[in-house]
């Protein structure tokens, strides 16, 4: 790929113009072995400026049938503040190459700012034609190409496709989607080196950023491994999806600035009703992969299409009985990581929040009622149940956690579960709430937005609080579209 965060830092590359000093790297052969396919699969990296991480990308290559190319998706987000510049930007990217990396067509959409602009583009008769569309408006322009002009998520494979050898200079065009522009981008292969963090690659160098050098490392497959722009201020670094599953899927259920955008499922049309005025509602998902598990006995009511697309049916648009397949589980009248129902503190707030109640669904209602006004609203998770009944404070995990240690302590089944939710009607956003097991049956209660039970809007996929349990949403942001087929 090109610079990950190419899309990110132009803005910002004036600010950090010096000097690049070098480290110095091994003489290599002066011929590398030429590949004809770029890597087929998908790379995460991270975005990190003096060391901490501002952001992220994530990259997919697939062959497109009869052998005729390959499409490249990309999509990221990142909040920069640096030399008092703030810059918050979000991107989805696709791309239709030849087998060559020649660029057919492409489809972008930017967020940057809190500006939305749409972006399509086709290789046509004498040049690039671009469309964009922002603020309602829909402009066209025709730009020149003279030979073949390459995506950015492939600028680094350039010299591994035309048979790479060590001090030769590339010369290729490339589009830039923020400046909608053609540029001429000089690349040259430095030789063997290490990454900064040790690993053996080929060096390269371009000149993307103006007045500051890129430098790149990759390996002879034509993965990148490493970027750094002015000696590393600026790091786009490949990362294993596990480790970025922390960090994304913390942030999408944080609903922090850096992830809103990117993790934000839109609707193509808002709901005619608000959330809660809902009484039931019909939804399909598409692009949920088939390898990632999802609740089936939970509140709602969910199957899988053969072509893959997942319908959920809440409230009065279930077709069957809401309950679950069984008694739950033992576990879930039982403490567990970050769920602490046993200790003494939550034992004895249960009982003075319970106390004189018989009926379960009257203590739960007091339960979830008094967490949402317990803990203040922050964007941070705030631990463990027994940490966030001391704080006060956390987010919706902070919340759903309390709730089930206090619900377990009362002796009602109680689990954690994370999914979508509706706030505006106007797209869903990653949350998590809880279940409780009430008359023979899985009712959603959420203690954020203090709901007994939740709005039909809450959509589960996943049981559990741990890092584990919450990995799987790695592979589901920024890649699924969400249609309303139903609300009553």
């Amino acid at each position: 790929m090109l610079s990950a965060a190419s899309l990110f830092l132009r803005c910002i590359t004036a600010a950090l113009a010096a000097v690049l000093i070098s480290l110095p790297f091994p003489a290599a052969a002066t011929h590398i072995v030429k590949i004809s396919s770029p890597p087929l699969e998908e790379h995460w990296f991270s975005i990190l400026i003096d060391d901490e991480q501002v952001g992220f990308y994530r990259q997919t290559t697939t062959r497109l049938p009869e052998q005729s190319g390959y499409r490249i998706e990309g999509s990221g987000s990142v909040r920069m503040k640096i030399m008092g510049f703030t810059k918050e930007s979000s991107s989805r990217e696709r791309y239709r190459i030849g087998n060559d990396l020649a660029l057919k067509e492409f489809e972008v959409e930017q967020t940057i700012n809190g500006s939305i602009s749409q972006l399509q583009g086709a290789l046509v008769t004498g040049g690039l034609l671009v469309r964009r569309t922002a603020d309602g408006k829909t402009t066209q322009r025709l730009l020149k190409v003279k030979g073949t002009l390459v995506p950015g998520p492939v600028l680094n494979l350039v010299p591994l496709f035309r048979g790479a050898a060590t001090g030769k200079v590339y010369r290729v065009q490339t589009f830039d989607p923020e400046e909608q522009s053609i540029k001429e981008v000089k690349i040259t292969l430095l030789g063997e080196a290490l990454t900064p963090d040790g690993q053996p690659a080929l060096k390269l160098r371009n000149n993307l950023y103006p007045f500051v050098d890129n430098d790149i490392w990759i390996d002879r497959q034509g993965n990148t491994l490493f970027e750094s722009v002015r000696d590393g201020l600026v790091v786009t670094k490949s990362e294993p999806p596990e480790k970025m599953a922390a960090f994304i899927s913390g942030m999408a259920l944080a609903k922090k600035d850096l992830i809103y955008d990117f993790s934000l499922v839109r609707l193509s049309q808002p709901l005619q009703k608000r959330p809660s005025e809902l009484a039931g509602l019909w939804v399909a998902i598409d692009g949920y992969a088939d390898q990632i598990p999802y609740l089936t006995d939970g509140w709602h009511q969910v199957e899988r299409e053969t072509t893959g697309r997942l319908l959920f049916r809440t409230g009065t648009l279930r077709t069957t009985p809401a309950a679950a397949v069984g008694p739950p589980a033992d576990a879930l009248l039982q403490p567990s990581e970050g769920i602490e129902s046993d200790a003494e503190e939550i034992i004895t707030k249960t009982a003075e929040l319970t106390a004189g109640i018989a009926d379960e669904q009257a203590k739960v209602q007091a339960l979830v009622t008094w967490t949402a006004a317990w803990l203040e609203d922050s964007i941070e998770d705030g631990g463990s149940a027994l940490k966030s009944l001391n704080s006060k404070k956390g987010n919706c995990q902070t919340h759903a956690k309390l709730y089930t240690a206090l619900a377990r302590a009362a002796g009602i089944p109680t689990r954690f579960v994370s999914g979508l939710v509706s706030q505006d009607g106007k797209g869903f956003l990653y949350h998590s709430w809880a279940e409780s097991w009430l008359q023979d049956r899985w009712v959603a209660v959420d203690p954020t937005f203090n709901q007994v039970p939740a709005d039909p809007t809450h959509l589960a996929f996943f049981e559990g609080n741990r890092l584990q349990d919450l990995t799987p949403l790695v592979g589901i942001i920024g890649k699924i579209s969400l249609t309303i087929l139903e609300e009553q």
